[in-house]
């Protein structure tokens, strides 16, 4: 009987080690689905099925509005998020989450891993210079955004100007197209996106870029317009919930990713990286008192 005992639990461990990759428990990771849904499963779905087959276990995309985000870390439903770089910030101090990967972005033909806010205004604007802008009507895409509201809200503040208190008004265009057109449109007399949203909508055939002006233009060799100081990529996070195994795991294949791979050119980055060092993006929220960070400790 002892021995019949020791061979059904010798069996039944046999079998817990071959359970097939479609049986286990998903790796969730919360993607921030800043176009909606469905552009971010077409977006990210490939690396989960690179990541399924990479670390023997199944991957999940799970798409997260801007107002999902903290909750579902908070509660437990994601091992993995993939945000802006300030949620990172945030939700690594209030909820420990740590970076194991930065995103290596592709655009036209470049690989980059930062990125800047550019506030413009139209071609025939009287708005030279960021003193201008006091007085005037103001365009962000939402406070929660780090490319199109708090790195052109930092150097507004770095340069004498609250957005809040000095501009005539201060409107979301909750998307970043809305907020070029907008200006375009002369709806309002000053905007801020994120870099690149000017030439991808020019290449859209959505502007011309003549039609613009760039303010605070900075003199560098990142190939688009911007007119903060640059601030790293976004990283993929892993919360509380991820084993440190699969952490590993993750944070490998990733790394390993090809620029020519599917997954990377479903998503158009050309890779990922180490995490970088999110200082700069931690002291930006700082400056502006946003989040978790409105009173310093």
């Amino acid at each position: 009987m002892k021995r019949i005992l020791i061979l059904t639990a010798l069996a039944a461990l046999v079998l817990l080690s071959v359970v097939p990759v479609w049986a286990q428990a998903p790796v969730k990771i919360g993607v921030l689905a800043k176009r909606g849904a469905p552009v971010c499963k077409a977006k990210w779905d490939a690396t989960a099925s690179y990541l399924t087959e990479a670390i023997g276990a199944p991957v999940q995309i799970v798409p997260l509005k801007f107002k999902k985000i903290e909750a579902t870390v908070a509660g437990g439903r994601v091992d993995f998020i993939l945000a802006n770089s300030a949620f990172y910030v945030e939700l690594a101090k209030k909820y420990n989450v740590q970076a194991v990967a930065t995103l290596i972005n592709s655009r036209s033909g470049n690989a980059l891993n930062q990125f800047g806010g550019v506030l413009f205004v139209r071609a025939d604007s009287p708005i030279q210079n960021l003193a201008d802008v006091a007085g005037k009507s103001f365009m962000h895409v939402k406070r929660s955004s780090f490319g199109g509201s708090q790195m052109g809200w930092r150097l507004l503040l770095d340069n004498g100007i609250d957005p809040t208190t000095d501009c005539a008004s201060v409107a979301e265009g909750k998307k970043h197209d809305n907020v070029v057109l907008a200006v375009q449109h002369g709806q309002v007399e000053v905007g801020t996106v994120r870099s690149d949203t000017l030439e991808r909508m020019a290449d859209e055939g959505k502007i011309n870029l003549a039609d613009f002006r760039i303010l605070h233009q900075q003199d560098d060799d990142f190939p688009f317009v911007h007119s903060t100081r640059l601030y790293p990529e976004w990283p993929l996070a892993a919360t509380i919930k991820a084993t440190p195994e699969m952490r590993e795991k993750v944070a490998a294949a990733l790394i390993a990713l090809t620029a020519d791979a599917p997954a990377a050119q479903a998503a158009k980055i050309a890779g990922w990286s180490e995490p970088v060092d999110y200082t700069e993006v931690r002291e930006c929220l700082e400056a502006i008192q946003y989040g978790a960070f409105a009173t310093i400790q």
